[in-house]
């Protein structure tokens, strides 16, 4: 191919890769400001340069081919390089600017994480950060789609185009008010747990499922009085003295600290525990500003395990 024929090829690969990405070349059109005449055009002129087809016909939505996929990951892997080289000439240019997007679980919400965000924008003042707070599987979607560059999860995850950048321990304690009668206990079993009021997640998620194989080891039956999703329930509950709760150590650092809860670890030998991930898409080079806040991260995830 041709050096000035390029220009045609990224051209014709953007409009592939938008219609791709949003499902239907209408979208695409509506989205880049072109015919949809213009779009079709464009990915048959591609098509036929490759010598292959890259979308399956005769769908009303658009379906890859095993060509169009590789196509379709060269071109976002394309944009993602593009991304880093620009953060790199920032860099050089000693100019604090650029934009994060950052996806957690609602678990890592609370005064230091929040105390960490507000000082790496101090250090960092032209830097605008996004946070997000999802489900660890829309955490994982995000990152692969490049919607997030980094994503921050309450486990390990085997999806092989996540990389793993830091994977820090975390055992599951349960927590409780100072005056609770569970706080006056060294540490506490299943069996322990069964005999007091308790505020767990549903069914379904993480934690629950690691107590329902320690249940069965025990052969004793939780049958908390409150299920709830939001973590930040959970504490409250704690704190105000009415249940005892379980959560990964993390959940609850800024309560911890004050006084307002205690942990009290959980007597199973076989328990799993949790794992704070730090994570980003295998391929996809964090440089600048995503880079800076990573190692901040990465930094105090050590000092918070």
């Amino acid at each position: 191919m041709a050096a000035e024929e390029l220009p045609m090829w990224d051209n014709a690969l953007q409009y592939f890769y938008e219609a791709a990405n949003l499902g239907s070349m209408r979208l695409a059109s509506d989205k880049i400001g072109v015919a949809v005449s213009s779009i079709s055009r464009q990915i048959a002129q591609l098509e036929s340069e490759m010598g292959i087809a890259l979308i399956e016909r005769g769908r009303r939505s658009i379906r890859l081919t095993e060509a169009g996929q590789l196509a379709f990951e060269y071109h976002k892997n394309q944009l993602a390089d593009r991304e880093a080289l620009l953060n790199q000439i920032q860099e050089l240019r000693e100019v604090k600017s650029g934009r994060i997007d950052l996806a957690i679980g609602e678990g890592f919400f609370g005064p230091p994480f929040t105390a960490l965000i507000e000082g790496f924008q101090r250090r960092n003042p032209g830097i605008a950060i996004t946070v997000t707070s999802c489900a660890s599987t829309e955490i994982i979607r995000m990152v692969l789609d490049d919607e997030a560059h980094i994503g921050m999860i309450l486990h390990t995850t085997s999806e092989p185009k996540i990389r793993t950048r830091s994977a820090v321990a975390q055992p599951l304690m349960v927590l409780c008010a100072p005056g609770h009668p569970a706080a006056a206990m060294e540490a506490l079993t299943i069996a322990d747990l069964a005999g007091f009021d308790l505020c767990l997640p549903p069914q379904g998620f993480r934690i629950r499922g690691t107590l329902n194989h320690a249940e069965k080891r025990a052969q004793t039956w939780l049958e908390p009085r409150l299920v709830t999703t939001s973590i930040q329930m959970m504490r409250e509950i704690a704190k105000a003295g009415r249940a005892l709760t379980v959560l990964p150590r993390i959940s609850a650092l800024a309560e911890l600290e004050e006084g307002s809860l205690v942990a009290r670890p959980l007597l199973d030998d076989a328990i799993e525990h949790s794992t704070v991930s730090l994570i980003h898409r295998l391929g996809r080079q964090l440089e600048g500003a995503p880079a800076r806040l990573m190692s901040v991260l990465e930094a105090r995830l050590k000092s918070w395990s």
